[in-house]
């Protein structure tokens, strides 16, 4: 082993490469608008929530072949926002370096989506915290149950309506001793 850097890795930033990809992604998804920018040097794109499964799969194909994170985020109070929800996915293609970062929007009364389990088994504990924390629901998912929250529990606390000292949940639950945990 050298110590010399790997000279197939891409540059974080790197255009070159990135370009490359997106003009075979574009070209992979006729008629599906896929709107790019670069914040901080990370390439992001926005695509609607109704070509989702599509779109995952042809970023797969395209080398990103690892889901780094899946988070959701909420939008209420933001001024420019025509949407309530951003379902962020963080993507990763392993051997070159490049990642990307994939968003699509959802708006209440249908926060459902697709799951993407189907395409990154390692979506499944990320797909249940969005669940667990904003009400998200994705369709398909294997095991979709909460995960950090009790089942009975019936709000979602990272919502942005949702009151910052609850609304009395921690009162209904019996007390867990440290002893009997």
């Amino acid at each position: 082993m050298s110590n010399q850097p790997s000279t197939n890795k891409a540059v974080p930033g790197s255009t070159t490469q990135m370009e490359s990809t997106k003009a075979s992604l574009v070209a992979a998804l006729p008629g599906i608008e896929l709107t790019w920018s670069v914040f901080c040097s990370q390439d992001r794109v926005v695509f609607p929530a109704g070509s989702l499964m599509k779109v995952l799969q042809a970023f797969k194909a395209a080398g990103f072949d690892q889901l780094t994170d899946l988070t959701a985020v909420d939008l209420l109070e933001y001024g420019s926002a025509s949407d309530r929800f951003e379902i962020v996915y963080c993507l990763l293609n392993v051997d070159s370096g490049l990642r990307l970062i994939a968003k699509t929007h959802l708006s209440e009364p249908d926060l459902t989506i697709p799951s993407a389990t189907q395409v990154w088994f390692g979506a499944d504990w990320l797909e249940r915290e969005v669940y667990d924390m904003y009400g998200i629901i994705f369709d398909g998912h294997p095991n979709f149950k909460r995960l950090l929250l009790p089942q009975e529990f019936q709000s979602f606390p990272l919502r942005k309506d949702y009151p910052v000292k609850g609304r009395g949940e921690r009162h209904n639950f019996p007390v867990v001793t440290r002893a009997e945990s």
